[in-house]
C-alpha cells in the first residue's frame, strides 16, 4: 500500500490545514453531526461498516466525516483503525434463521411460510427528486401491526425437502476458519476464505462482475431465493463456560441465490447456491457477492471456467477497493527518475527510426550537434 512520502512539510501541512478547511465548508452552515450521519446516511455507513470489516455506526459515520464523503477513503480509515484493536475470540457463526427480520423477500415463491416482508426499500419509488426533502418537510409515523410469530425457513429449505437443492454441508469439526486480515491470501483458496474477501470487496466492482454473469459470461441463470434483512445475535464460547455467552446483536443482510446446475457423474440435477452476507442494510451487495460467488463456484461443479466471474484469483485480487486505490493513486507520486529514464529511451528509439526512414536529415543533425 502507497500512503506516505517525504516532500516539502510545510507544503504538507498547509494541504492538510486547506483540507480541513474545506471539509468544514462554509462556516454560516451548521457542522454534521455524528448523529446525523448514522440516522439520515445509513446506507452509506452500513458500507463502511462492510467494506472496512468492523461493525461501529459511530466510527463509520466518523470516517465518512473525514473523508468529506469519499466512501473509499472511510473504508480505508476504518480498516487502519481496525488494525488498533485487541482481538478477545471469535464468535460462534451466526443463525440467520433465527434473524429479527425486518425485510424478507423471495422471487422463487409468492406465498412463502412467514410472509414476504417489503421493509424500508426503493424498489418501488418513482426515482423522481423529492423537493419536500429540501424544505425539510415532516415525515409521518410508519404503520405498524403486532409482530408475527410464524417461523420463516429459508426457501433453501423448502427445495432441500425434495431434495431439489445442494445441500449445505457439514462442516468438519477440526476445522479452523481462515482470517484474511491476519494471513495472507493463497490461491486456490477455500471458500469461506472467498467469501470473506467478497464481503469486504467493492461493491461496484462485485456488482459489474456480478451483472456479466447475467449477460452470458459464466452463463449464470439465478433467482434470487430469499432476501433476509434483520438483527442476529452473537455468541462467544467461553472455555471456563458450559454455554455460550450472548454478546449483543448485529444488523446483516443475506441473500441465498439458487441457480441452476445439470448435474454430473457425482451429483444429480439439481438447483445450486451462490451466498452473501454483508454488515447493514446492503442487498445490492450481497447480491452481487453471491452472483459471483456462484460464478467462482465453477470448478468445484465441474463447469468451464471461460469468464472473468469464473476467474478465482483475477476476482480476489481485484476486488479490494483499499488496494486498488492505493495501487492506482500512487502513479500521483514522485516517478522522476523512472520517467527519465523512459524519456531518454524514446528519444534513443526515436533517433534510430529517423536514421532509418531518412538517413539524410539524421546525418545533418548529427552534424548540427558535433
Amino acid at each position: 500500500m502507497y500512503v506516505a512520502v517525504k516532500g516539502g512539510e510545510a507544503a504538507i501541512a498547509n494541504a492538510h490545514s486547506l483540507l480541513a478547511d474545506r471539509r468544514r465548508g462554509d462556516r454560516s452552515v451548521p457542522a454534521l453531526r455524528l448523529d446525523q450521519i448514522v440516522e439520515q446516511l445509513a446506507l452509506g455507513v452500513d458500507r463502511v461498516m462492510s467494506e472496512g470489516s468492523l461493525y461501529d455506526r459511530e466510527l463509520a459515520a466518523l470516517a465518512i466525516a473525514q473523508a468529506r464523503g469519499d466512501m473509499i477513503e472511510a473504508i480505508f480509515l476504518v480498516r487502519a483503525y481496525r488494525t488498533t484493536l485487541p482481538r478477545f475470540g471469535y464468535t460462534s457463526p451466526i443463525d440467520t434463521s433465527a434473524m429479527l427480520v425486518e425485510r424478507r423477500v423471495s422471487a422463487t415463491y409468492k406465498d412463502l411460510p412467514g410472509g414476504q416482508l417489503l421493509g424500508p426499500t426503493f424498489d418501488y419509488t418513482h426515482r423522481l427528486l423529492d423537493p419536500e426533502l429540501a424544505a425539510g418537510a415532516g415525515v409521518a409515523e410508519p404503520v405498524q401491526r403486532a409482530g408475527q410469530t410464524e417461523p420463516m425457513p429459508r426457501v433453501s429449505a423448502i427445495l432441500a425437502r425434495e431434495g431439489l437443492i445442494e445441500p449445505d454441508g457439514d462442516m468438519p469439526q477440526d476445522h479452523v476458519p481462515g482470517d484474511i486480515t491476519r494471513e495472507p491470501l493463497e490461491f486456490p483458496m477455500a471458500r469461506d476464505i472467498r467469501l470473506q474477501a467478497l464481503s469486504r470487496g467493492d461493491e461496484g466492482f462485485l456488482l459489474a462482475l456480478g451483472y456479466s454473469t447475467q449477460r452470458g459470461y459464466a452463463r449464470n441463470h439465478p433467482f434470487v431465493g430469499e432476501i433476509r434483512i434483520g438483527e442476529v445475535e452473537l455468541e462467544l464460547d467461553v472455555p471456563e463456560l458450559p454455554f455460550a455467552v450472548p454478546l449483543g446483536t448485529v444488523r446483516v443482510t443475506e441473500c441465498q441465490m439458487v441457480n441452476q446446475f445439470k448435474g454430473s457423474a457425482k451429483a444429480p440435477p439439481q438447483f445450486t447456491r451462490g451466498y452473501g452476507l454483508v454488515f447493514g442494510q446492503s442487498e445490492r451487495k450481497a447480491m452481487a457477492m453471491a452472483l459471483c460467488d456462484r460464478a467462482l463456484r465453477a470448478s468445484e461443479l465441474g463447469e468451464d471456467v471461460v469468464a472473468a466471474a469464473q476467474d478465482e484469483e483475477f476476482v480476489i485480487s481485484h476486488s479490494d477497493n483499499v488496494q486498488a486505490t492505493g495501487f492506482v493513486e500512487h502513479l500521483k507520486l514522485p516517478h522522476y527518475v523512472d520517467f527519465q529514464a523512459e524519456l531518454d529511451l524514446v528519444r534513443r528509439m526515436r533517433a534510430e527510426y529517423e536514421a532509418r526512414e531518412n538517413p539524410a536529415k539524421a546525418e545533418e543533425k548529427k552534424e548540427a550537434a558535433e
